[in-house]
């Protein structure tokens, strides 16, 4: 691979002018205590929960659609409290990526994962938790909001966010303060359906987002949950919307990223965190695996 000048996008994330979008990717390196990786993609999610072994071919196309089957056979709280127990009660070491951005603290960014190592970066720092909900009543909206003070979070509202805190946006949810989860495919047409009415963002983040643009970490854009969720959230972005550092780029996704006005890297994450002085062993080895 030849050599990329990651300058300007380590810069635009220092200055807040690009947003960390973090993908699965962005936990390569973290493991258990016995060195296996943290599930985090859909097919590991899936080996996850059905205690190591594959489902069938239809089922693992998709962790939201494995998720579905396991609802409908065990109840939503059989989904909710794999998802918890995985991930907010197993030890995990953090990931290489998650020390750089301990070293920035960006001022605002959204994290598709579902883990608490995002949290664990800015513990003791004062900030805005927006977590994704679904299948709820009593609200119009599709989110949590939660204000961290340096020690513990309380539910807060839109009206009473300090702008001036940097911003945590878990879409897909995450175990604490409280367990809430996007995973099944109920919901994510709920949460989708909802994210493109406009109703699952909070609007001081929506008249924050005009003019900004992206860094998609660790993300793959081949499958359309991903990409609609991605897409309404990036909503009035700057042009281009982002760089995505994709390793062999499928055809789908270089036909999606030309469209979205997102310029794709031939990188690994690796790459970018070796760039900004971050030790990667972590991460070789998990590949290594």
């Amino acid at each position: 691979m030849a050599d990329i000048d990651f300058s300007k996008l380590l810069a635009g994330v220092g200055t807040g002018d690009i947003v960390p979008y973090l993908g699965p990717g962005a936990l390569l390196g973290s493991t258990n205590a016995k060195g296996e990786p943290i599930p985090a993609d859909s097919d590991s999610l899936i080996y996850a929960m059905n205690n190591g072994q594959p489902m069938a071919p239809r089922l693992m196309y998709e962790f939201p659609r494995a998720a579905m089957n396991q609802e409908l056979k065990r109840g939503r709280k059989f989904v909710n409290t794999f998802l918890t127990k995985l991930y907010g009660e197993t030890e995990w070491s953090r990931a290489p990526l998650h020390d750089w951005l301990a070293s920035v603290k960006p001022a605002c960014v959204v994290d598709v994962n579902r883990d608490t190592q995002l949290q664990d970066t800015y513990v003791g720092v004062p900030h805005t938790l927006i977590t994704g909900i679904s299948r709820v009543g009593g609200t119009d909206y599709r989110f949590k909001i939660f204000h961290y003070d340096g020690s513990a979070y309380t539910e807060t509202t839109q009206e009473e966010v300090d702008a001036s805190l940097p911003i945590i946006f878990k879409p897909l949810g995450t175990p604490r303060p409280e367990s809430n989860f996007i995973a099944s495919d109920a919901d994510y047409v709920d949460y989708i359906t909802e994210l493109m009415g406009g109703f699952a963002i909070p609007s001081f983040l929506k008249e924050s987002r005009p003019g900004k643009q992206y860094l998609f970490l660790g993300l793959r854009l081949t499958r359309d949950s991903e990409r609609m969720i991605m897409s309404d959230i990036t909503y009035a972005s700057g042009n281009p919307r982002g760089w995505a550092l994709i390793t062999e780029p499928t055809d789908k996704e270089r036909r999606f990223c030309k469209r979205m006005t997102i310029e794709i890297i031939e990188a690994e994450v690796q790459d970018f965190l070796a760039a900004a002085g971050v030790d990667t062993t972590a991460m070789a080895e998990s590949v290594v695996a």
